[in-house]
Parts: C-alpha cells; structure tokens; sequence
C-alpha cells in the first residue's frame, strides 16, 4: 500500500475522493430507489389492469396534500440552508435551519395523519379495496422514511447545539440532506402518480 494511499484510506475518502459515509448514503438510497420503483411499478400494472378505479379527486383532499406537498419541498430548501450555513461557519443560521427542517417534516406526517384519520372516518381503509390498499401502501411506505428522516434531523439538532459542527465538519449533515431530498422527490412522484392522474 503506497503512503498516499494509506493517508487516503485514514483519511475517510478511499472512494475516488468520496467520503465513506457519503457512499454508503448512495449506496442505501439506490436500495430505496429500486424498493420505491416496485412498489410504484405494482401501483401502475394493478391500476392499468383494473376494470374500474376510483377517481383520486372524489375521494382524496388534493388541495390539502398539495399544500402539504409544498411544506416538504421547502423543507428540501432549508436542508440546503442549513448544510450552507454549516460549511460557511454560520453556527446560529444551521441551527436554525435544521430546526426549519424538522418542523416542516413533522408538520408533514402530522398533515397526513390527519388526512388518514379523515380518510378511516369516510370509509377508506387499507382493507375496503385495491384502491385503499394501494394508497395507504404507498403513503405509508413513504410516511415511515420521513419518520425516519424526522428521527435523523433530530440527531443532527442535537449534535449541533453539541457544537459538533464546523465550517470543516459538516458531512453528517450533508448526508442526512441525500437521505431528506430523496424522500421528497419520491413524495412528489407519489402525489403526481396517485392524486393526481
């Protein structure tokens, strides 16, 4: 092993200049991609397939999840915010963001639950029919990343009032924000494909 590669090996970037944490991050997510792609795959083959489907917009509050949809996309905006303000040093303005973040995502899952328990109330459930079992799948599937993401930030929060953060330590933020941005792209596919068409 030469001593340049050994320097990088100790240095955390063994992959072409890339960070282990960060290609393990990409690595999970192309997991997630291939999980989500089926499953949006089956929603697409089940409802081609079916001789009657139900209308999204006589059953499903639209304006409400777009609302909903727009609170997660600018949840994306203060991730990158806030890895910004991380890498220029900006202690107060990525505490800030963060904190945006993660009140945006609870915001999110607290919406949904809403719309869930609106939706049980009208005679939606997962079991009634294909319509039902798909939406809450797919929904659900979704709802647990962010909850997951919504767990993440949190860790960050905490370790950023630590004060474990630096203008040259901020890759565990960067990292959490793939994870974050990914879920919210799969989010507006989810909302184009099953509320919308």
């Amino acid at each position: 092993m030469t001593a340049h590669h050994a320097a990088t090996v100790e240095g955390g970037t063994p992959y072409a200049g890339i960070g282990r944490g960060k290609f393990a991050m990409w690595l999970f997510l192309a997991s997630e991609v291939m999980f989500f792609t089926g499953l949006i795959g089956s929603y697409i083959v089940l409802r081609a397939g079916s001789l009657e489907w139900t209308d999204p917009s006589t059953r499903l509050n639209i304006p409400l999840t777009a609302f909903n949809t727009f609170v997660l996309i600018c949840s994306s905006v203060t991730m990158v915010r806030a890895l910004y303000k991380a890498q220029s040093g900006d202690q107060a303005g990525m505490k800030q963001n963060l904190i945006l973040t993660v009140l945006f995502g609870m915001f999110f899952l607290s919406v949904q639950m809403y719309e869930y328990n609106k939706l049980f109330h009208e005679g939606l459930t997962p079991w009634g029919d294909l319509f039902g079992s798909t939406f809450y799948t797919l929904t659900g599937f979704h709802g647990a990343h962010v909850t997951g993401g919504v767990i993440a930030l949190w860790y960050l929060i905490i370790r950023a009032l630590r004060g474990d953060f630096s203008a040259t330590r901020w890759e565990a933020i960067e990292n959490v924000g793939l994870y974050w941005h990914f879920v919210d792209l799969v989010w507006i596919l989810l909302f184009t494909i099953v509320y919308l068409i």
